[in-house]
């Protein structure tokens, strides 16, 4: 909820902050940002009903998904995916 309800965009450059994370490095800046009406609390507690609501359709729709820990070294990240992917084809014998 912190790292969704916290996120401003300033308008004029189009750079993104975090209030707590990547705050604005001036008051001029910061004076200006902008919230995403999506990133209000209320839409976002929304967004997480409809979500809990229709995770176990999902899971058993695509039951042959594979969990991704995705807080980790991006190269990391890739090559479990690759490996999830990509499966070498059967040899023929003759």
């Amino acid at each position: 909820m912190e790292r969704l309800s916290q996120r401003r965009t300033d308008p004029v450059t189009g750079q993104r902050y975090h209030t707590t994370f990547r705050p604005a490095p001036t008051p001029e800046i910061q004076a200006r940002l902008r919230q995403n009406p999506r990133d209000q609390e209320e839409n976002i507690e929304k967004r997480l009903e409809t979500y809990y609501r229709n995770i176990k359709d999902l899971e058993d729709f695509y039951a042959d998904a594979f969990y991704v820990n995705a807080d980790q070294d991006p190269y990391v990240v890739f090559e479990f995916i690759e490996s999830c992917i990509i499966k070498p084809l059967p040899c023929r014998k003759f």
